[in-house]
């Protein structure tokens, strides 16, 4: 079977590449392409165009992709009058024929672009790193911010967590992958092979990743984990060369201390939410003895902030920093009332509260520059973190441990300083 099933992917790939080989498309603009996909009725036809078009804009320079978005942005948008006139034949009129009317109106041709690109085989990962593309170029343009909304939308369902696929990832992976979660790394850099082994080989460490069945040599999003006995409060320690391994069984916390998104274009579809819930519920059922789950996390926007507020002064005090760090995460608000730290808007939002603070806890350059060395850790109660995550969906309330609001309140900023 195996033998057959090759043998007749190699006649149907062979087919394929002579039926949409076709040089009459040499001498044609991209966007008169784009077109002619969205308008074809021929699968065949409709593949060699998809094929055209991923190839030729993968080997453009930026000015040329720019204004490839900018015109199927403009060309492929929606009309607002076909909006209008048929959301009011709907409204006075409604049935199966007006509501189909309506629903082809407020959908841009270019989402029927960008699904039509996708027939392609292996296209998911091209259209990924197209849209990385679109966020690079496209920044303060409003008709490229909404052609992104479309890849978002698109990508929201293609993406969902159903369709994700959790894999431990070990120091016996293929090289390739073990060299893309060396590249992807965007909390504590790995040096070398010696150092991604140190953090892969032993019996306390894991890996794990989110990867796509259209993608499966490209992690989504991973995440190292340590298992150690307490509550951690410097990631030097934990990722020390001569740390002494414990058994796995021996341990008693789980410790999230890197997680990385692997995609830039894939940024705003979360997946961390459900991947650091599948990872507790997986490591609980592997080791019993496992009672905390916890993150040790970088605070990275609390120096940018202190900067802001004029108490720079304090960056080389590190009682002063770990109060002022305390203090930051549970009152600094952005306008929508979310948290003004990034890392705290995720780990809150997933049902973690923020349990305790740490000075000198990362004494790395990066570490210094963005919360002078100051780290936090986030614990998941798995018995809670349904119920932490509704209560912040619905108050934006920073939920914090007795001792993190205790150490804030010592901090005193007069009112018409903070900004």
């Amino acid at each position: 079977m195996t033998l057959l099933a090759d043998l007749l992917s190699t006649v149907f790939e062979r087919r394929y590449r002579r039926e949409t080989s076709d040089s009459n498309w040499d001498g044609r603009p991209l966007e008169d392409l784009a077109a002619a996909l969205v308008g074809s009725a021929g699968e065949t036809s409709g593949l060699a165009l998809a094929k055209e078009i991923l190839s030729r804009f993968q080997a453009m320079e930026d000015d040329a992709k720019l204004e490839f978005f900018r015109n199927i942005a403009t060309a492929m948008n929606i009309d607002p009058e076909t909006v209008r006139t048929t959301l009011d034949e709907y409204e006075q009129n409604p049935s199966k024929a007006s509501y189909r009317a309506f629903a082809a109106a407020v959908e841009p041709a270019r989402q029927e672009l960008i699904r039509r690109l996708n027939h392609v085989p292996g296209a998911t990962g091209t259209l990924v790193k197209m849209r990385a593309d679109l966020l690079r170029l496209g920044r303060g343009e409003p008709e490229l911010q909404a052609l992104d909304l479309d890849f978002r939308h698109l990508f929201s369902s293609w993406f969902n967590r159903g369709f994700l696929v959790l894999r431990p990832i070990s120091w016996e992976s293929p090289a390739h992958i073990l060299e893309k979660i060396t590249a992807y790394e965007a909390v504590h850099a790995i040096d070398s092979w010696d150092d991604l082994r140190r953090r892969l080989e032993p019996s306390d460490r894991r890996c794990f990743g989110f990867f796509h069945p259209a993608m499966p040599d490209e992690p989504l999003i991973f995440v190292e984990v340590a298992l150690i006995r307490g509550i951690p409060g410097s990631v030097q320690a934990l990722l020390a060369e001569d740390r002494e391994a414990m058994s796995g069984n021996e341990a008693d916390t789980a410790v999230f201390y890197s997680i990385s998104n692997c995609q830039a274009g894939l940024a705003s579809i979360s997946f961390g939410n459900s991947l650091i819930k599948q990872v507790a519920s997986d490591l609980s059922a592997e080791l019993p003895g496992l009672e905390t789950f916890v993150t040790l996390s970088p605070i990275p926007e609390l120096t940018r902030w202190m900067r802001e507020q004029d108490l720079t002064a304090d960056i080389e005090k590190p009682d002063s920093m770990a109060a002022l760090a305390a203090h930051y995460l549970l009152t600094a608000k952005s306008q929508d009332g979310l948290p003004f730290d990034p890392v705290a808007r995720f780990h809150l939002g997933n049902g973690a509260i923020i349990h305790a603070v740490h000075a000198d806890a990362d004494t790395s350059e990066k570490g210094r520059a963005q919360s002078g060395g100051t780290m936090v850790n986030y614990l998941y109660d798995l018995s809670r973190i349904s119920q932490n995550h509704e209560s912040f969906a619905t108050t934006r309330e920073v939920v914090a441990s007795a001792d993190v609001r205790a150490l804030a309140a010592t901090v005193d900023i007069p009112s018409s300083q903070e900004r």
